[in-house]
């Protein structure tokens, strides 16, 4: 404790802080780059806020590759630093030029900071996800300016004596830092490799929907899978020895998440059976839609009125599930009505099949059929029956098109529909005398 608190190392020390101070920052050539620094950033603001609506509306009309779109179109809002970081570099090559040629450290410091962020944040585009671009773009600007201050390794000693041990097993902070670092990066390359083998995937047309995105998902949970592996590997940790507390923790991960695993299994299942894909017009409970897209969790049915069902896999195969299109897409609809009975039945059924054959949407190869199903109390009852291909553009739609035809074919021929009607028959009925009452005065 004495030692900790000699007073004469403690002066030592402090005395060194303030000559470091006094000899390499609070000099004449410091100070004269601070405001050097200063001055050019404040030029470096005035043209960019004044040349970003130029470079802004000159993009818009410019013809850009999707490619390079994203790229292209950041450079806006980068314009400041790249004015100020070709500012620093002209002032750094003056100074090198004149008397000052090791006067220009913390300018060179700078700009080196500056040119590494302007680098990465334009590398960062190419990462569709936000989150993740923000990551990495924070970690790879660290580890430049570790690098440029030349901090790097201290800081990785640093880090490196923080460790704890497992048995054989010693894991420190450089490494679960390395392993973050290198698992987002491999999850990153696996997750676009995954894209870009899933697009040809869907290129070939051969397979069918639920063979491309079988495959797509069995490629995508495999790159995955191999990138945690590698990832582990690359930064050291050893997997055999996370076999026993990975078994552990699988076991009760399995218990919590019974129905995640159940959504994924049944997944793996309608993809297998072809019982549902892509594009199918499919009917569960009183959800009525096609389906957009099959998850590895849940399929997506979009219905007539906009909305977007995310149906669990488990319950596509537990419940009872209507598949309006899973041989083929051709659907009976069928309506009913009634017509009076002083129609001819004969006549209906001609005019009924006829005014059903009308509507677009109707199929030309299964003629409509109409039957008389019973003598009603007030009408004859017929069926009308008429297929359809497309049941994904609507039913109700469909059937509202045929009975208005139906009823302007009824119309014009003067078939009646009747409406329920009752008489009434009095008997034995009793007279009733009415007499004049004399008005009251």
């Amino acid at each position: 404790m004495e030692q900790f608190f000699d007073h004469s190392r403690i002066t030592a020390e402090l005395q060194a802080l303030a000559d470091w101070f006094l000899h390499d920052v609070a000099n004449f050539w410091s100070l004269l780059q601070v405001v050097v620094l200063l001055i050019l950033f404040g030029i470096a603001a005035i043209l960019g806020r004044r040349l970003r609506p130029v470079v802004a509306a000159w993009l818009e009309r410019t013809a850009i590759p999707p490619r390079f779109a994203a790229q292209v179109r950041s450079l806006p809002a980068v314009l400041t630093p790249l004015i100020y970081l070709i500012m620093l570099w002209l002032a750094i090559g003056i100074m090198q030029q004149s008397t000052w040629p090791s006067r220009s450290y913390l300018l060179s410091v700078v700009a080196s900071l500056l040119t590494a962020w302007v680098v990465i944040r334009l590398f960062t585009t190419f990462v569709r996800n936000p989150a993740l671009a923000k990551t990495l773009a924070v970690c790879a600007w660290t580890i430049a300016a570790l690098n440029i201050t030349e901090l790097l390794d201290p800081t990785v000693a640093l880090l490196d004596s923080l460790a704890i041990a497992f048995g054989e097993l010693r894991v420190s902070l450089l490494t679960v830092v390395k392993g973050v670092l290198t698992l987002a990066v491999f999850l990153w390359g696996a997750a676009a490799l995954s894209r870009f083998l899933e697009k040809r995937i869907n290129r070939v047309s051969d397979l069918t929907p639920s063979v491309q995105v079988l495959l797509g998902k069995l490629l995508k949970i495999t790159l995955i899978t191999l990138a945690v592996v590698i990832a582990l590997n690359s930064v050291g940790i050893d997997l055999t020895a996370l076999a026993l507390f990975s078994g552990a923790v699988g076991v009760g991960i399995g218990f919590g998440l019974q129905k995640v695993v159940s959504n994924l299994i049944s997944g793996v299942i309608l993809l297998l059976d072809k019982s549902i894909k892509p594009g199918d017009v499919i009917e569960l409970g009183p959800t009525f839609g096609w389906i957009s897209s099959l998850g590895a969790r849940y399929v997506s049915v979009v219905t007539r009125d906009g909305k977007e069902y995310l149906i669990p896999n488990e319950d596509l195969i537990t419940q009872h599930v209507v598949n309006w299109s899973f041989t083929d897409e051709l659907v009976r609809m069928e309506i009913t009505f009634g017509v009076s009975y002083g129609c001819d039945p004969h006549e209906v059924r001609r005019i009924a099949r006829e005014a059903a054959a009308a509507p677009e949407r109707v199929a030309r190869d299964q003629p409509p059929v109409c039957h008389l199903t019973g003598f009603g109390d007030s009408s004859l009852d017929f069926v009308l029956r008429f297929w359809i291909t497309d049941p994904q553009d609507g039913v109700a739609n469909i059937k509202g098109q045929v009975l208005l035809a139906v009823w302007d074919a009824f119309k014009q021929h003067g078939i009646e529909i009747p409406y329920p009607h009752r008489h009434i028959i009095i008997k034995d009925a009793v007279p009733l005398e009415t007499r004049a009452q004399p008005a009251r005065t």
